[in-house]
């Protein structure tokens, strides 16, 4: 069984849904299953190279102002905190994630995906990590055990910016509009950060469906 999860590394409800995936996984009866991780921008209108704090960003969009920012970014805390996950919004940055999501698909032709994205959700929304910076996600690769050099190579160039564009466009022609979205073995498909529960019965489906 195979399941594409498309999903920003920025985003706080996708690393939501990667906990609940990988529980709902472990609890799946059959076993089998291959995990693809996707690439998918919130924001890739974002300027890159002008990352800024996020409450501070976010209030510039909005028009809001910090106590309305901070009550609307905090209402993922107690769910994440229940799949044991702490975020640091007050040392979050908001920025362009293109860079880091090529990276990411560098590192997925590399048997790496999962890492990549685990590694860059949590430099993002735990480390306080600053994700358009190369010498930033150079560091982050190597800790996930890709070559600097080559990172460096990658990110000096355009590789894997087609990559991350299709898979976008892919995700759209699916029926997308938000992240995280899910789709099994390209039958079904699930939109936003189900619970693990949820998740579990739509594995059980797509392998009923499999089993005829």
């Amino acid at each position: 069984m195979r399941v594409e999860v498309w999903s920003d590394v920025g985003c706080p409800w996708c690393y939501l849904g990667k906990r609940r995936l990988e529980k709902a996984i472990g609890r799946f009866e059959h076993g089998g299953v291959e995990v693809v991780w996707r690439s998918f921008q919130l924001a890739p209108q974002y300027p890159q190279g002008a990352a800024r704090p996020l409450y501070e960003a976010l209030m510039d969009q909005m028009g809001g102002t910090l106590a309305q920012v901070r009550s609307m970014v905090t209402r993922v805390d107690e769910p994440a905190r229940a799949e044991g996950l702490t975020y640091d919004f007050d040392s979050a940055y908001m920025c362009n994630t293109f860079d880091a999501h090529r990276v990411a698909q560098f590192a997925g032709r590399h048997g790496l995906g999962a890492a990549a994205h685990e590694r860059l959700l949590r430099a993002l929304l735990v480390d306080g990590e600053i994700l358009d910076d190369t010498e930033t996600l150079v560091r982050l690769a190597v800790e996930i055990g890709l070559d600097a050099g080559e990172t460096r190579r990658v990110l000096a160039g355009d590789d894997y910016a087609d990559a991350v564009r299709e898979d976008a466009r892919e995700a759209r022609r699916l029926g997308a509009d938000g992240v995280p979205f899910f789709v099994i073995d390209r039958t079904i498909g699930v939109s936003g950060a189900e619970s693990a529960d949820v998740l579990l019965d739509v594995l059980r489906e797509a392998q009923a469906a499999r089993s005829g």
